[in-house]
């Protein structure tokens, strides 16, 4: 009877019947008819489930808003129509892991309507590429009132729970700077970020998140009372998860789908979720840059005023002159205004972002800088004191582009964000509207931004490409104990499935005892490749460039940071990674490898080379007895001539790496 009532409203619906259809069921398949997205209408009641080929992804899930002082606009539900469309297309970005991307879905949109008396209505599109589901809710204005207030949303993602997932906790005073750790999904009773990358039972790979966050609370996933891992939305101090006027559209909640774990680091669903930039981008420019900030974190100088400030106008000459010799484009200058003496956690309320201490003559660096081809990069610490940069926001940005300063890092190390008076979470609702207005006014002057301690990449990067990278994850600064060889090996598959990352590579000093690193030498090369970023600093301080091992910087002046397009080769989480990489605009390749704890030996096939071309390889490795503990500074640079016929083997050594660079030779 219940499949004949099915069937019998099916037709309805499809005849344009006006009775209510509150049972339905319909299956959108994808461009290539292996993935398959089942959207069920029962008793009133939407859920959705999801399988590739003959194997089960998410089981039957359910989905809604919670809207303050009203009923769940979950219940009673009837479709009164709905849109379907198919996109194909390629489109162009303007910097990033790959020069064109193909984007290629089948879309559905239900229009829905309540039963009950309240008659509110809302839309859920579903998008299903080859490799992945999307959807989102979206809100018109109703009859009744024209704004909300979201107390939760019921959606669900029911996988099996005896999957393994790779998470970092919520809510922490460090926000997304943890380790990664490995457990059962059916552990996840206490919010972890998205991404969430999952192993099913069925060996399929998936990778929960969301795109295009914009006005809303991040989502975290956890498991409910009925063990169903669920989306929590981050409150605002007050509980509530969002207010809104309407209309509105909720971010897009995503699932990766791969075969393999390096299937997911080629998914490109989260920009494709992403509108295209409405306003002219071709001013921004992927940079390399050095940094006053390193010797900060060894201890040669301090960010705080005194007899070892290192943000000084001699400081800084010295840097920009050795920018030059060493063909790097910019130059980080931290600790350049006050705010950094005593306990500079506490000084972000007053903190001046327009004059700089009395040592750091800035106008007369900018002005050495632009004279000598360098472009510097400035940095606001916030320490999550919102209230009192926004009230200088426009003002500071302002000074730097009179400046001819046109990248930023900002920061926000506070664990908590003050905004309109309030502690909020950083990947709150306000703490959102707060990043991305200084993007938008940063793209208003013509200023890139790096921006650490960041709200989680969601794509936004297509739609306004001055954001050229973020932090989000534990960085370099973690080294000296806080950070596994593995950590390197975990990052491509879970961090950097939401975009470039600020690692700030290129440390050769590995064995200085104040930060020393778990890392070879080679690897601090192979990062260069692994992780992505539009503002890629060489981190350490020049001398260990240029006196101490040039030969290994030369990889670093010869990588780039844009790239044609990207081909992930091989890797296992926590266990290895390796990648290759195209330039942008030219013919030479760049291949990365990094692994954990244990040595590991790779075959790198080199079939993505032109046909018919030689390449001249420059190879960067461990020695035979190199080890991240032991021997890290032993490496091996070897140069031979190769094609695409070519394989190279490569062993790398105990937290090590290695590192490739493939110049096509002259025909």
């Amino acid at each position: 009877m219940l499949m004949a009532k099915l069937f019998q409203n099916f037709l309805h619906w499809l005849n344009g019947v006006k009775a209510p259809v509150t049972d339905a069921e319909r299956i959108i398949a994808s461009p290539d008819d292996t993935v398959k997205l089942k959207v069920t209408l029962r008793q009133g009641h939407i859920s959705y489930s999801v399988t590739k080929g003959e194997s089960t992804i998410i089981r039957d899930s359910k989905l809604g808003l919670k809207i303050k002082n009203l009923p769940p606009l979950a219940d009673h539900l009837s479709i009164v129509r709905t849109t379907e469309k198919s996109v194909g297309e390629t489109w162009e970005t303007v910097w990033g892991e790959e020069h064109f991307i193909t984007n290629n879905y089948n879309e559905v949109a239900y229009y829905l309507s309540e039963t009950s008396k309240a008659n509110r209505l809302f839309t859920l599109r579903f998008r299903v590429f080859n490799d992945g589901i999307a959807f989102r809710y979206e809100l018109p204005p109703q009859p009744a009132f024209s704004r909300v207030e979201i107390e939760d949303e019921l959606t669900e993602f029911n996988v099996d729970l005896n999957s393994d997932s790779w998470s970092i906790p919520s809510y922490q005073p460090d926000r997304y700077e943890y380790n990664y750790e490995k457990k059962p999904v059916y552990e996840l009773e206490k919010a972890v970020h998205t991404p969430l990358t999952i192993i099913l039972p069925n060996k399929y790979h998936i990778a929960i998140h969301e795109a295009a966050l914009y006005n809303y609370g991040e989502m975290s996933l956890k498991l409910d009372e009925w063990k169903a891992l669920k989306s929590d939305i981050t409150p605002l101090s007050d509980g509530v998860k969002a207010r809104t006027d309407l209309p509105f559209n909720t971010p897009w909640r995503f699932i990766m789908i791969a075969g393999s774990p390096i299937g997911l680091t080629k998914n490109r669903m989260m920009l494709n979720l992403n509108d295209p930039p409405t306003s002219d981008f071709s001013w921004v420019t992927p940079i390399k840059f050095l940094g006053i900030w390193w010797a900060m974190y060894v201890g040669e100088w301090t960010w705080a005023s005194g007899p070892r400030h290192g943000a000084t106008t001699e400081h800084a000459i010295e840097y920009i002159d050795a920018c030059r010799r060493l063909g790097i484009q910019g130059l980080l200058i931290e600790g350049w205004n006050g705010g950094w003496d005593g306990d500079w956690l506490l000084n972000g309320k007053t903190t001046d972002f327009i004059h700089p201490m009395p040592d750091c003559d800035l106008p007369g660096i900018a002005e050495y800088a632009h004279q000598n081809e360098v472009e510097i990069i400035g940095h606001h610490e916030t320490v999550g004191f919102v209230d009192n940069y926004e009230s200088q926001l426009e003002a500071s940005y302002k000074y730097y582009s009179d400046l001819g300063i046109r990248y930023i890092k900002p920061g926000y190390a506070g664990s908590m964000m003050f905004i309109q008076g309030k502690r909020e979470y950083h990947h709150s609702q306000l703490g959102v509207l707060h990043y991305q207005k200084s993007l938008e006014l940063a793209a208003k002057y013509h200023i890139c931004l790096d921006v650490h301690e960041p709200i989680k990449g969601t794509g936004i990067e297509r739609t306004f490409p001055n954001l050229l990278t973020r932090e989000g994850a534990r960085g370099q600064e973690y080294e000296g104990g806080a950070l596994s060889p593995s950590h390197a090996c975990i990052l491509p598959f879970t961090r950097l499935l939401s975009g470039p990352m600020d690692y700030t590579p290129g440390i050769f000093d590995v064995t200085n005892t104040t930060k020393r690193l778990s890392s070879t030498l080679a690897r601090q090369l192979a990062y260069y490749v692994t992780i992505p970023s539009g503002m890629q600093m060489a981190a350490d301080r020049p001398r260990f460039y240029e006196e101490v091992n040039p030969g290994a910087y030369k990889f670093i002046h010869d990588v780039p940071v844009n790239w044609e397009r990207s081909v992930p080769l091989m890797g296992a989480i926590g266990e290895y990674y390796v990648v290759a990489r195209e330039e942008r605009g030219g013919h030479n390749w760049f291949v990365g490898g990094v692994t954990n704890e244990n040595s590991h030996k790779v075959r790198v096939a080199l079939d993505f080379l032109e046909e018919g071309a030689t390449y001249t390889a420059e190879i960067y490795r461990d020695s035979e007895i190199a080890h991240y503990r032991d021997n890290p500074l032993d490496i091996r640079i070897e140069t031979t001539t190769v094609t695409k016929n070519n394989f190279l083997d490569i062993w790398m050594a105990p937290g090590g790496g290695f590192a490739l660079s493939l110049k096509k030779n002259a025909q």
